[in-house]
């Protein structure tokens, strides 16, 4: 029996967008699909739900694959491939596989000869990088930015110097209601003639996209960014 695929599928970054942003391609393949290994079970079924396939979500199949998911646990979560079955993977928000735990996944798929489609969908981590201005053919995403405030401020200086030393973009991101203070950390500890680019609700209402210096940043009004995804990039 030939093995089914592994068909990673991407959902919005920001809620009711699912309009615009999540193609008939994606719909249809949805459609055709009853098995999921995905992120949050909440969020996924939610999501497909919004899409309107005229499908009733009890009867899909849905597995649980976050970041505390072992990986010697894959083979049972995946199990349908070897019987000629395709699976997805969605993750929680985006594109599965990018900052993303699906990443599990697709390692194991390629090491058992199962083939991998992804599907084009939005990306909060490369919009914000396509629309910053930055070098895009060098760049690092670092994820969550240090709690600790000494360790947050050694990460901040040591991203700003491989941006001048490496000629590389720097992205990362916090938990959504410490944006303010991180902001304040990068104006207080970055060089004044450093450029910081900030993405703040890609693809939804509250979406601004704007790159200044440190120095600007410094002497404008300050943008809502309490509570709000934001997708921070920082360069020379």
């Amino acid at each position: 029996m030939s093995k089914g695929k592994l068909i990673l599928i991407p959902t919005v970054i920001s809620e009711g967008t699912q309009d615009f942003v999540i193609s008939d391609h994606i719909r249809s393949t949805i459609k055709c699909l009853n098995y999921f290994l995905v992120e949050n079970l909440r969020t996924a079924r939610r999501f497909i739900s919004s899409l309107k396939l005229e499908v009733a979500i009890e009867s899909l199949h849905f597995e649980l694959l976050d970041k505390d998911t072992p990986s010697d646990k894959m083979e049972a979560l995946i199990h349908p491939v070897f019987q000629g079955k395709d699976v997805g993977v969605m993750s929680e928000s985006g594109c599965p596989g990018v900052a993303d735990p699906g990443a599990l996944a697709v390692d194991f798929a390629h090491k058992n000869g199962i083939q991998v489609v992804p599907m084009v969908g939005p990306s909060s981590i490369l919009m914000a990088l396509m629309s910053s201005g930055f070098n895009g053919q060098s760049f690092v995403f670092h994820g969550y930015i240090p709690i600790d405030k000494g360790e947050r401020i050694r990460k901040i200086e040591q991203m700003e110097e491989h941006a001048y030393q490496l000629k590389q973009t720097q992205i990362f991101m916090d938990t959504p209601y410490r944006n303010r203070h991180l902001l304040n950390d990068l104006i207080e500890n970055c060089n004044p003639s450093t450029r910081l680019s900030i993405a703040r609700d890609i693809t939804g209402e509250k979406e601004l996209i704007q790159t200044k210096t440190l120095k600007e940043w410094k002497s404008a009004k300050t943008p809502d960014l309490h509570k709000i995804p934001v997708i921070f990039s920082l360069y020379f």
